[in-house]
């Protein structure tokens, strides 16, 4: 027996460490999973203010800056009991439905794609033959011979100079990339294009949220104003309300987001997989499905009325969606049999995160290239269980409960998808079927868009409110403790903050505050990346690497495959950086 040690895992938002163990024939047995930075936002939001909140959780990741915040506003607003204007609640969905386009956009192109595309393969292409195989596929108007032929040979310029960048821990040349050198330099070019492509569609959460990344908000509602006519400041220059002319970059903004979801990122994921069909058949784990929903039909803070549907799904039975209650201590619970914290009630006892305690314990290894004793603890993340099983969250679990919901295209995405790649629906249940749900949930909430913002142009005809300052004061706020939880369906998955507080007399001050006595986030990467529960099972990054085989064990494609199918966000999952740093990168057999 081997082992097989990533650390960390690259192309992913903070520090994973991978151990497989693997047999004689190269196979993975045992996948352990480990976070390797401390947990402590919880920590530091004792005491403060809960209307401040949003801010602190926010900066727990500087990818996911939207889904946070907006939990975070949402847990509070739970908590009050708050309605929030109807124009709020449209602006929030469309800048989270913005973050979840734009991330797995990215997540594709930046994060995952070079598991699939080869780019020293693309130098060797035919500019030519990428300009048809382009045509193929949609009228996207970059595709000229002459375009690609200057794509080609800005990466020869790029790849001959021998210092590749970010591109240069790459396993260039492994035998699992199959793609044809013209596809290759298609998917390249794409990556290219994406870069720029981002910057643009991200004015959403400057026009809406002042800036981008870590956009403002507003427990209540949203922060900006609105206009039906221009205004500008007194000097003239500095808009000072979202006018007509930024609602029309919005709508350019929304236009541009949905030309490449549909002409570049969802034909390009169906060309790539179909060189890939193997990988429809590996990487799955599970088969368990979780889902908080997301995107609010109505303005109630306590709405289950939610576009993304909310459930869960066991066992792949998608005849069933089971209902899942965020308030409910028997369902959702967080375990640390494994993880490097302690509870007062026992490492083997499972919290509800109302309930939930950080206390660090670290006892892992205390030495560089020590391997993980996963006898013991193992790892900074704790283990959520949905009434005790193992859940996989993200774009293939709300993909899925679309399919069985019914849901606005998902349906007929998943279906035109699997007819098009002559594949049965159990396909989806692997490594592959994850990235091909990841294009068709951008494309489910690129199609909302549009129509969430004809609503908010039809509702500023006649109310132009984006706050209700109803219990913005906590002079107005029932005595005792309050809790509320917060939920999101983060491009990673399933996010829940929960917090309880209690107001806080002015004492003289002049005004009345709050005091968070208690705030747990569990987060999407928490869910996937845990290490094994006190029963011993697996969550859903250890469970889908097992049955792997590596062709080349020293360049471990395959299990970066599949961990980066789950687009994982270890800076949400963990929350703390250890200052003393550590390895930059490591790759170990043993």
């Amino acid at each position: 027996m081997a082992t097989v040690v990533i650390d960390p895992v690259t192309r992913i938002e903070g520090h994973l460490r991978i151990e497989a163990e693997t047999s004689a024939s190269n196979v993975v047995t045992r996948a352990s999973s480990s976070g390797t930075m401390m947990r402590g936002i919880e920590i530091i939001l004792k005491g403060r203010d809960p209307r401040d909140a949003w801010a602190f959780t926010q900066r727990i990741c500087g990818v996911c800056t939207v889904v946070h915040s907006l939990t975070s506003i949402r847990a509070v607003e739970s908590a009050l009991n708050w309605t929030i204007p109807t124009n709020a609640r449209h602006i929030r969905n469309l800048m989270m439905g913005s973050q979840m386009v734009q991330d797995q956009v990215t997540h594709f192109y930046q994060l995952t794609s070079m598991d699939w595309i080869d780019i020293v393969s693309a130098t060797k292409a035919d500019a030519t033959a990428t300009s048809n195989l382009q045509k193929c596929q949609s009228d996207w108007p970059n595709n000229s011979p002459a375009y690609f032929e200057g794509v080609k040979q800005k990466l020869i310029g790029f790849v001959n100079t021998g210092q590749l960048g970010l591109f240069a821990n790459g396993y260039w040349g492994h035998s699992a990339y199959k793609l044809p050198p013209e596809m290759n330099l298609m998917l390249f070019a794409h990556w290219l294009e994406a870069l720029d492509w981002q910057r643009k569609v991200l004015k959403v959460h400057g026009i809406f949220g002042g800036r981008n990344p870590h956009p403002n908000f507003v427990v209540g509602g949203v922060p900006c104003t609105i206009s039906n006519a221009p205004v500008l400041s007194a000097q003239g220059a500095k808009m000072v309300a979202v006018d007509p002319a930024a609602l029309n970059t919005v709508q350019d903004c929304i236009t541009q987001m949905g030309a490449f979801v549909t002409k570049v990122l969802r034909p390009d994921v169906l060309a790539m997989a179909r060189f890939y069909k193997d990988w429809f058949k590996v990487g799955e784990g599970l088969g368990n499905f979780l889902s908080f929903g997301d995107y609010p039909l109505d303005n109630n803070a306590n709405s289950t009325n939610l576009f993304v549907p909310r459930g869960a799904i066991l066992g792949r039975n998608l005849a069933v969606v089971e209902p899942v209650d965020l308030n409910n201590p028997d369902e959702i619970q967080e375990f640390v049999a494994n993880s490097w914290y302690d509870y007062s009630a026992g490492k083997s006892t499972g919290l509800h995160p109302y309930d939930g305690e950080t206390a660090p314990n670290y006892t892992g290894p205390q030495a560089a290239y020590q391997n993980l004793d996963v006898s013991q603890p193992y790892s900074w993340d704790k283990t959520p269980r949905w009434k005790g099983k193992p859940m996989e969250v993200g774009a293939l679990a709300r993909v899925l409960i679309m399919y069985a919901r019914n849901t606005a295209g998902a349906r007929d995405y998943v279906n035109r998808a699997l007819a098009d790649l002559k594949l049965p629906l159990s396909a989806m249940y692997s490594t592959m079927g994850r990235i091909v749900a990841q294009s068709i949930d951008t494309q489910v909430i690129a199609d909302q868009l549009q129509g969430w913002f004809n609503d908010l142009k039809t509702n500023i005809r006649s109310d132009l409110t984006t706050h209700n300052a109803q219990f913005f004061d906590p002079a107005t706020w029932p005595d005792g403790v309050l809790t509320g939880v917060g939920y999101t369906e983060a491009p990673r998955g399933a996010l829940g903050h929960w917090v309880s507080f209690e107001k806080i007399a002015d004492n003289g001050t002049g005004s009345a505050g709050g005091k968070i006595l208690n705030y747990q986030c569990v987060v999407p990467t928490t869910w996937n990346a845990s290490p094994r529960d006190h029963l011993g099972q697996a969550s859903a990054y250890e469970a889908a690497l097992v049955g792997h085989t590596l062709a080349v064990p020293t360049q471990p494609l395959e299990l970066l495959r599949t961990i980066h199918s789950f687009n994982p966000c270890m800076a949400c999952a963990v929350h703390l950086i250890d200052g003393k740093g550590g390895d930059a990168l490591r790759v170990k057999v043993c």
